[in-house]
């Protein structure tokens, strides 16, 4: 089975280092990235520069990078603007993701809009995407469970994904954006957003899950068995969500993509390459990063037999 693996490190992960990833280092570890096999890679993000210093680099980080055949390069937008100065950079991203909350709070919290005044901006959006001949994509944070109101309907989420198909919107992403959801109910909520609105390729709808409770993995193979193809995961496992008290970083994406290897999956991943670029992202932010396979190894890399037990 073809599954379809994209990494956000470079904007969901470096936004919320203390120190600022020179641009040249975001570039260097994009083209890394590129040539891995990933799917789509989300190399930055079109925000105020004050309110994500982390990111005012956007437009030379976009023309900065080589583009690798095959590969998609997106950039977050929160709202029209954004969208407006993705559309207007001399190098434009062949995505743009908007992002919109599930809960009220959180979304107010994320990009300091309502509900209401977040879908009223949809129409607009598309149609900058669109004639600036990127593709929008539209990410339903906090699907799974907000940190401030708890559960959020199933009822609401699907409401969500309709409005996002009547806009337009040419892709889905159901974002478990502060590690709260468990396998038993991405299965059954994913699995409800698939039967009620069939994707239109294997594409349309990825899943992003944070590993805050350990439950990353789990829930990624959950979401395959509902019928989800295509998955986020962060390089190392850098990210988090700077709105969401205790959230940690991403699934991991070399942790993924091993997993799903060892399990018959075709990810057209180089894990080999993978892993080379996950090894490196320590000295880049200055600090330990929660991948496991980068320490151990890939599960077949075997070791050389113990010197005492050589016949």
């Amino acid at each position: 089975m073809r599954l379809y693996v994209n990494d956000v490190a470079v904007r969901d992960g470096f936004q919320i280092e203390k120190e600022f990833i020179p641009t040249a280092i975001k570039v260097e570890v994009i083209n890394q990235l590129s040539r891995t096999g990933l799917h789509k890679i989300e190399v930055t993000s079109f925000v105020s520069p004050k309110a994500v210093p982390a990111l005012a680099d956007a437009n030379e980080v976009l023309a900065g990078i080589e583009r690798v055949p095959g590969v998609v390069y997106v950039a977050l937008v929160p709202n029209v603007r954004g969208a407006q100065n993705a559309a207007a950079t001399a190098r434009k991203p062949d995505e743009v993701n908007a992002v919109i909350s599930a809960s009220e709070t959180h979304n107010r919290a994320n990009i300091n809009r309502t509900h209401e005044q977040s879908l009223a901006e949809l129409p607009t959006m598309v149609k900058v995407a669109h004639e600036a001949r990127m593709k929008i994509t539209m990410s339903l944070s906090t699907t799974f469970g907000c940190p401030f109101e708890g559960h959020v309907r199933e009822e609401s989420v699907l409401e969500f994904v309709e409005r996002f198909r009547d806009a337009g919107i040419d892709g889905i992403s159901l974002a478990d954006t502060t590690g709260m959801a468990n396998p038993r109910q991405v299965r059954e909520l994913t699995a409800k957003v698939l039967a009620k609105y069939p994707p239109p390729d294997e594409t349309y709808y990825t899943l992003h899950f944070h590993n805050t409770r350990g439950m990353g993995l789990a829930n990624v193979v959950a979401g395959i068995e509902a019928g989800v193809r295509s998955f986020d995961g962060s390089i190392s496992g850098l990210g988090g969500c700077p709105f969401a008290p205790g959230a940690t970083g991403n699934i991991c994406t070399e942790d993924m993509v091993n997993m799903l290897e060892d399990m018959g999956y075709d990810t057209r991943v180089d894990l080999a390459k993978l892993l080379a670029v996950s090894r490196r992202i320590p000295s880049v932010v200055g600090h330990e990063t929660p991948g496991q396979v980068m320490k151990a190894g890939q599960t077949l890399e075997l070791h050389e037999v113990p010197q005492g037990l050589k016949t």
